[in-house]
């Protein structure tokens, strides 16, 4: 659960005292609200208004919130590159009982991930995981398992300056936790077995289905695919090490993925277009 600080001044490093500017009886009061804190992934940032911004962040003890980030803005403000796409961070914010927007008071950089938001074709990689993550998680629902899915995968983009595996890894982990996942053994239609013969998918099913049982338009997926998918349910990311072999299986995979979290939130990925041109 969420940590309650009544006083954030004493938290505050001396060369941040800055970003607290407030003075006289109206300041006094906002120091003596209670003030949430927690470690954060910011998923998504909107401008609003002249000077602030929306901010969409997945707290790991508060669940995904949306809260306004006063003046950020501005060239001078008190955020810098925290509040970039993705970026870990620690916050601290306002949440009141009769407001949706929570109000963020500071935000101090945990992890940046410069290499891979500066860069196009890795940026595209890390907005479809900002997009899904936006969109499959409830809002106030801690998601711990999720919250380590979306820093794993990151900082392997970060780390190998390539989305492919990383990507498919993430997209097969979020179906598998939103209770999505398919039986990967057998026909959805018939219930025979695959063994190594290939499976197919659409994109208006959530199974896997075999060659007799198939409809037009479906796309495969091989055997090879669904290995892969095993290694991924019994090995963390990091030690998956990177094979040229493993390409196709891990596009295939992923694209299955993306296809099942189209299907169950009911609306088309925008970001899954951008993968092409990357």
């Amino acid at each position: 659960m969420s940590r309650v600080v009544i006083n954030l001044v004493p938290r505050v490093r001396a060369n941040r005292t800055e970003s607290l500017d407030w003075s006289g009886a109206a300041s006094a009061r906002r120091l003596l609200m209670p003030a949430r804190e927690t470690e954060a992934i910011i998923l998504k940032t909107f401008p609003l208004g002249e000077a602030d911004r929306l901010v969409s962040f997945l707290g790991r003890s508060s669940g995904r919130v949306r809260g306004v980030a006063s003046g950020a803005r501005r060239l001078k403000n008190r955020y810098g590159s925290t509040l970039e796409v993705l970026s870990h961070v620690q916050l601290w914010y306002v949440e009141k009982e009769t407001r949706d927007l929570v109000r963020i008071q500071q935000a101090e950089l945990l992890e940046s991930f410069h290499k891979a938001q500066s860069d196009y074709g890795l940026s595209t990689g890390l907005a479809v995981i900002s997009e899904v993550s936006e969109l499959v998680l409830p809002e106030h629902e801690v998601s711990e398992p999720m919250f380590r899915l979306i820093l794993m995968a990151v900082r392997e983009i970060e780390r190998t300056g390539d989305w492919a595996l990383p990507l498919s890894y993430f997209a097969f982990w979020t179906v598998r936790l939103g209770g999505w996942l398919p039986r990967f053994d057998r026909c959805a239609g018939c219930d025979s077995p695959f063994g190594a013969q290939p499976a197919f998918y659409g994109v208006q099913q959530s199974g896997l289905f075999c060659g007799k049982c198939r409809r037009p338009g479906m796309q495969v997926l091989h055997h090879e695919a669904r290995v892969l998918a095993e290694r991924f349910t019994s090995e963390r990311l990091d030690r998956i090490a990177p094979d040229p072999a493993m390409q196709g299986s891990a596009k295939e995979l992923r694209e299955a993925s993306l296809a099942w979290i189209e299907f169950h939130i009911e609306r088309r990925l925008p970001t899954r277009e951008l993968l092409e041109t990357a």
